[in-house]
């Protein structure tokens, strides 16, 4: 049984921050890196399912899953107990240059359980970003080239290799030039056009051909295409059908490996172990974190092995891999292929339909869009333009009544819990979501 269930939440007793949280806040703002990006004064103290308590005892319902990490929820009992043993036996002893059991039984997992028929390699690292990096040298070493293209839109980490791939916001970017060089970035396919117009996610792989390949990176010097099944920090895009073939198909008649970002779409978020897998699409790479081991560090690049040819020595980590993080990854996948992936899809439709009915009671409410428990709700002005004001605002409401929410794009509020989460939460989260809106005006008319 989880710590809360029996637990009415949200329960708010002291309006956050309380006291014991204020103390911690005026200690963190003196010692900690003003380059956090906290948005809300939530001081977490344990953790069960979807359910965070704070230092001041109030409970909330957290729809962030830590940003879409804790797949089987906060301290999954099973999770927790893989945990404990191996940390008992082994907790550390570097695979980069030793073997240990635990890693070698979740490299096979992971390369027989990505899509496609071709046989796979793994290689461990702590983060998404690092994976990220991991994925830009093995292109350029497998291929012998040096470009690269990535979306815009698209955020694949802070370190200097994903940073460079990184087309989101400028204060990634902004002061830290000179970056890696050779990194091109396009347009991905998304808005409104992009679900309504015949053929509109080809048409954008055919301007990859058409532009840029013709006139600033020859395409025999670029060694992979970086994208995001659906865009994370961007904005929760999904593209339409016929985008992912068709850069699979590019990639095929050029020489060029593509290389898919599922370090927040990946783990079953969308209703399927890997979001790519919506499309039949297999990629060269894949690289992923995040969900992988439900909140311990962990990240793997999952490569074709025709494509993983680089020597001993090339690429290593000292703690990607560690023993503990691969039991808990084990363990997490268990419980995923046991029943949160299905539960991610249900609970992902039961999300999707309350948001459309939000949608169609208040104009504030833009776009709904996403994949199972993946999903966007943008906040709009009258005319439809983005309100990130509102958006801000919203997050911020929100959490004074215990739901824990994140914003993502322009001015999306995205819906990320754990895939543990019932059904019964779902709704209360609808539920407050409805209020909020309610109180704000303009409205019109159920249908």
């Amino acid at each position: 049984m989880w710590k809360f269930d029996n637990c009415q939440v949200p329960n708010i007793k002291t309006p956050p921050p309380g006291p014991r949280a204020q103390a911690l806040l005026e200690r963190d703002q003196r010692f900690v890196s003003p380059s956090y990006t906290r948005i809300y004064p939530l001081v977490a103290a344990r953790g069960s399912g979807a359910v965070i308590e704070d230092v001041d005892g109030n409970l909330f319902l957290d729809f962030t899953a830590g940003i879409a990490v804790v797949s089987t929820g906060h301290c999954h009992p099973q999770v927790v107990a893989a945990i404990q043993d191996q940390a008992a036996k082994l907790i550390h002893m570097s695979g980069t240059d030793f073997y240990y059991e635990p890693q070698t039984d979740l490299a096979q997992r992971l390369a027989e359980s990505a899509p496609g028929r071709s046989p796979k390699r793994v290689f461990f690292t702590n983060s998404g970003a690092e994976a990220l990096e991991a994925g830009l040298k093995l292109a350029r070493w497998h291929t012998g080239r040096s470009r690269a293209i990535a979306f815009l839109g698209a955020f694949h980490g802070r370190t200097y290799g994903a940073m460079s791939l990184s087309g989101s916001k400028l204060v990634h970017r902004r002061g830290f030039s000179p970056l890696v060089p050779d990194i091109h970035h396009v347009p991905y396919p998304k808005g409104p056009d992009a679900r309504t117009v015949p053929d509109y996610g080809r048409r954008c792989v055919e301007q990859i051909e058409e532009t840029l390949f013709k006139r600033t990176a020859p395409p025999d010097e670029v060694a992979a295409i970086f994208v995001e099944p659906i865009q994370g920090e961007g904005g929760y895009h999904v593209p339409p059908r016929d985008f992912l073939p068709a850069l699979r198909d590019l990639c095929d008649r050029h020489g060029i490996l593509l290389v898919v970002d599922e370090v927040q779409s990946g783990m079953g978020r969308t209703g399927k172990l890997f979001a790519v897998e919506h499309w039949n699409v297999e990629p060269d790479i894949i690289c992923l974190a995040k969900g992988i081991a439900s909140g311990m560090p962990l990240g793997a690049m999952i490569a074709r092995d025709a494509v993983m040819t680089w020597p001993s020595g090339s690429h290593a980590s000292t703690f990607g891999g560690n023993p503990v993080s691969c039991r808990a990854a084990l363990a997490t996948l268990e419980l995923l292929e046991n029943g949160y992936i299905a539960n991610a899809a249900e609970r992902g439709e039961q999300l999707r339909e309350g948001l459309l009915k939000l949608q169609r009671q208040h104009l504030q409410v833009g776009d709904v869009r996403g994949l199972g428990l993946m999903m966007a709700m943008d906040l709009v002005k009258e005319h439809g333009a983005p309100d990130p004001a509102l958006r801000d605002a919203m997050v911020q409401t929100a959490f004074q009544q215990g739901l824990l929410l994140l914003g993502c794009g322009d001015s999306a509020i995205r819906f990320c819990p754990p895939l543990c989460v019932s059904a019964e939460q779902v709704e209360t989260a609808l539920h407050i979501l409805g209020g909020i809106l309610a109180a704000r005006k303009p409205e019109k008319l159920a249908v």
